[in-house]
């Protein structure tokens, strides 16, 4: 767990991030969508960021391969709308980044990105990897990877 300035950010149980996800990220569809397939797999994690009581940011990391490689799939990160731009996604996704790597499986992180999103994660050190393509009920996407480096002890 990390805290700082009244912020706790922590693993949790998908049922706690649906509806952040249903709100940020499916917005005028049905609830359902913000389930994802392997959301309960026991090797998923899922990571929040709380104020308080109140989730503000959240984000979940599944075991899917990339190109053949065992690696870590960033899936559903939604940070409220009036949080954005706090640097409470970074703290997010450093937190999690530590978690993962220390579950070695792997250190490829991968995932489906909004274009609008993209120039956040290169902020973090993700890169572009491949054109944009369309994901019907979200729009424009690019595919972004990261290795992140093991902690040495």
């Amino acid at each position: 767990m990390s805290e700082s300035a009244d912020i706790v950010i922590a693993e949790t149980g998908v049922e706690k991030i649906i509806d952040l996800r249903w709100t940020i990220l499916r917005a005028g569809l049905a609830r359902e969508t913000a389930q994802f397939d392997g959301d309960n797999e026991p090797t998923t994690h899922h990571f929040a960021a709380f104020a308080g009581d109140e989730l503000i940011a959240c984000a979940s990391f599944m075991r899917r391969d990339w190109e053949g490689q065992p690696a870590w799939q960033l899936r559903g990160m939604a940070v409220r709308d009036d949080q954005q731009l706090s640097g409470i996604g970074s703290r997010l996704l450093n937190f999690a980044e530590i978690f993962l790597i220390r579950r070695n499986h792997s250190n490829l992180l991968w995932c489906n990105a909004r274009v609008p999103a993209a120039a956040f994660y290169e902020r973090r050190g993700w890169k572009i990897v491949s054109e944009p393509f369309e994901v019907p009920t979200a729009g424009p996407h690019l595919k972004m990877m990261k290795k992140i480096a093991p902690i040495v002890r």
